[in-house]
């Protein structure tokens, strides 16, 4: 399609030209409002639609933006969709929260997903005879790992899985476990798969703000402010 004669779309009223070439991507609009009036100057709102407020500004004199994606795959789909495919946006960082699966992981630290396992249909769109494997781009992968090990953050690299479920019946945590997978979460598969079809980068960093294995989690307000780490990994190493 023409990016030019696909802006505005049903779900962003911006303009060509109004988001920067990277967006990070929380799933909250609350946590995009922070990061924004936090790290951002000279700051524009330039969505609102639905409440899915996205911003564009400068951190450290470099242009970025910022815009919630909403919860779950079929959410991440539609907003990572049109900003890489109508806005020409080139990298989207997610930068969410998860269920720490791994017995390591204890509340705030870093996750970065190398790969995405997924309970989802979603992959299915695209007609593949086969079962595609939804991956981080490495360059923004390495630099994410590379900034955390400059700030001295708690962090792990490996495969996430995203999940269609919040509120799951099945009981297949452990099954998950011992595959190796470090948390749960809900976008970021559909993130990847629409930064490989688009020809696009991506990359999912996760703060884990409750432990599926053991009974601790984050407040609300924790969830929307106090994630800071993971926020300036991603400013840092945005393009």
């Amino acid at each position: 399609m023409d990016e030019i004669k696909c802006t505005p779309t049903p779900h962003n009223t911006a303009a060509k030209g109004d988001f920067a070439k990277t967006v990070l991507m929380p799933g909250d609009p609350l946590r995009a409002k922070f990061i924004a009036e936090t790290y951002l100057t000279d700051c524009k709102l330039v969505n609102n639609v639905r409440g899915i407020q996205g911003y564009t500004g400068y951190y450290n004199g470099k242009r970025v933006s910022v815009m919630a994606s909403g919860m779950g795959m079929p959410s991440m789909g539609i907003y990572s969709y049109e900003l890489f495919n109508f806005y020409g946006v080139e990298n989207i960082i997610r930068i969410g929260t998860a269920g720490g699966i791994h017995p390591d992981l204890n509340l705030f630290d870093i996750v970065i997903g190398q790969g995405a396992c997924y309970q989802s249909v979603y992959p299915k769109q695209f007609g593949l005879n086969g079962t595609f494997a939804p991956i981080a781009d490495f360059g923004l992968l390495r630099k994410a790992v590379d900034e955390c090990e400059k700030q001295g953050l708690n962090y792990k690299v490996g495969n996430i899985l995203s999940s269609d479920v919040f509120y799951a019946e099945g009981k297949d945590t452990l099954e998950w476990q011992k595959m190796g997978i470090l948390a749960a979460e809900m976008e970021s598969a559909a993130l990847y798969s629409n930064a490989a079809r688009a020809g696009k980068k991506a990359l999912c960093i996760c703060t884990i703000s409750d432990l599926i294995t053991r009974p601790e989690a984050t407040t609300p307000e924790q969830r929307q402010t106090a994630f800071n780490d993971m926020m300036r990994v991603a400013l840092e190493i945005a393009e």
